[in-house]
């Protein structure tokens, strides 16, 4: 990657009020936009004094409410784009803009053919070794500083105790509070460390739920006092350590509010979050284009002015800017378009005047591959319902079935050349007389959605061959796919969490004996 990261130099001249609420906004852009859509994003910027933008994929994604509706155009060029676009959106900025993206697992989050590092869940099976978290947030870091982006909206510090949950899943560190409490300090660290603003999220938690916020509002009907021992526990420790911003999911409390969204509701931004827990720094909202929220309010700006009126600070995917700064001036007092200008002024002189941040590059940086294989040797984890089959299949003339959907199966091809097995699919496998099965699947999709991408016809044949053989699987994928395989009380699962070719290959030292899984599965499962 080539570092364009260029000095900007803040205004010296105060804003009037309409570029103080200017910046309290944050648009999505998208990689792959045409040139029609940049120019009149160009435009929005200059003429409302856009104050920051967040860059996502394409219009066709989950963030878009558009997932599955619309064709995903894959862009080989996406990185060159990302710089491209920042250096026209700054150009077009009479002030610096922040420059933001979710890079949870890194910017291959967003953009392609980029680093990617392991998913939350992948760090949370990770036994203490903290350090190994803090390298993945610092190098997260330095690939967005390298590209220019200031501000990585993460990490996701809610506790994953819902099995249901269909949109944070993965991207928790676990269900243990204090686990995930260490795993975030850590990834926070080393974000800092490489000088990248963070965002806790979701507040007040969206853990325990089965609705997707994108598409319908979430409830958590929790009492205050269960709140603070579970939910609000990691973002509580975390304000205290010190945080840049925070992050207000779309979830409705109703023993805080009944009536309001967290996202709209004062009781929950200015109360709960700001006097009850004493955070002073930056609230930025969850996209404002999703339904949970913009569903309930039609009429363009009023959304942007009643999350401005419960405290929000920074206004992230508004689609309706220039609405959104007139209701603002037209009905907010002077002094409180000031205190959140402040807020978000102060996180802009932090980036742009100060310039203290780590350029830790070269020597001091593991590359993305080498510290890939260090956390695949730790996380590797087992859950083995009868051991003794275990070495029953090893030591026996066993079928290499790979259940791949066209992704690169390293692992079955280093058995295949290590130990004579062919590789098959599961019909080949369910027509063999032989009864013990190595059986490597990695998942189509990652997201529980539609039974995680798997075909009727493919998961009834894994049934068939749980039932009906010996069967060691090998798992690349989201641990959640284990609930709906129906697996035997004996069945034997090895967890490898990623389908990275470092996972694949420490999974197969792994089969050989070469190295002991270390990792402990950070969730509940409803199998194990």
């Amino acid at each position: 990657m080539t570092n364009i990261s260029k000095t900007y130099t803040l205004p010296a001249e105060p804003l009037n009020l309409k570029q103080k609420v200017g910046q309290l906004f944050m648009p999505a852009v998208f990689i792959n936009d045409t040139e029609e859509e940049v120019q009149q994003m160009e435009k929005l910027i200059k003429e409302q004094h856009v104050g920051s933008i967040c860059f996502f994929h394409s219009r066709a994604s989950a963030a878009t409410n558009f997932e599955g509706k619309k064709k995903i155009v894959h862009n080989e060029k996406s990185y060159d784009r990302l710089l491209e676009l920042i250096d026209r959106y700054q150009n077009a900025a009479s002030v610096p803009l922040l420059i933001a993206i979710d890079a949870e697992w890194g910017l291959a989050m967003r953009i392609e053919n980029t680093p990617q590092y392991p998913y939350a869940i992948t760090l949370g099976a990770l036994k203490d070794n903290h350090e190994l978290v803090f390298k993945v947030g610092e190098a997260i870091g330095q690939d967005c500083r390298s590209a220019g982006v200031h501000w990585n909206l993460a990490p996701v510090v809610d506790i994953n105790n819902n099995p249901e949950n269909p949109v944070i899943g993965y991207r928790s560190f676990g269900d243990d509070k204090e686990k995930v409490l260490g795993k975030a300090e850590a990834f926070i660290k080393g974000m800092t460390h490489s000088g990248t603003l963070n965002s806790i999220k979701h507040f007040p938690g969206h853990g325990d739920t089965a609705t997707d916020s994108h598409l319908g509002l979430p409830v958590i009907d929790k009492s205050m006092d269960e709140l603070m021992e579970n939910e609000l526990y990691p973002f509580k420790k975390l304000i205290e350590s010190g945080i840049d911003s925070v992050m207000v999911g779309h979830l409705l409390l109703p023993q805080l509010d009944s009536e309001n969204p967290s996202t709209t509701s004062s009781k929950i931004i200015s109360g709960l979050l700001r006097e009850q827990l004493g955070f002073n720094g930056v609230v930025i909202s969850d996209a404002l284009n999703m339904h949970a929220v913009s569903k309930r309010y039609p009429e363009k700006g009023k959304l942007e002015y009643a999350a401005f009126t419960a405290g929000m600070d920074v206004l992230c995917f508004s689609e309706n800017v220039k609405e959104g700064i007139d209701e603002i001036m037209a009905k907010a007092t002077e002094t409180r378009i000031q205190e959140s200008f402040e807020r978000v002024w102060a996180m802009k002189d932090k980036i742009f005047k100060k310039e203290n941040y780590s350029k830790s590059q070269g020597a001091e940086m593991q590359t993305d591959s080498i510290l890939n294989r260090e956390i695949a040797q730790k996380c590797i984890t087992e859950l083995f319902g009868d051991a003794a089959l275990v070495e029953k299949v090893k030591n026996a003339d066993f079928l290499n079935v790979s259940v791949s959907f066209d992704k690169k199966n390293r692992f079955s091809e280093l058995i295949s050349s290590n130990f004579g097995s062919k590789s098959m699919n599961l019909d080949e496998a369910l027509l063999s007389e032989k009864e013990c099965v190595l059986l490597s699947v990695f998942p189509p999709a990652v997201k529980p959605k539609d039974q995680f991408g798997f075909d009727k016809k493919t998961l009834a044949n894994i049934h068939r061959v749980l039932e009906e053989k010996n069967t060691l699987i090998y798992l690349f994928g989201n641990p959640y796919v284990l609930d709906i395989l129906k697996l035997q009380p004996s069945s034997n699962v090895v967890l490898v969490y990623q389908d990275f070719p470092e996972f694949q290959e420490v999974a197969f030292e792994h089969f050989s004996g070469k190295i002991e899984a270390r990792g402990k599965l950070s969730i509940q499962l409803k199998t194990f």
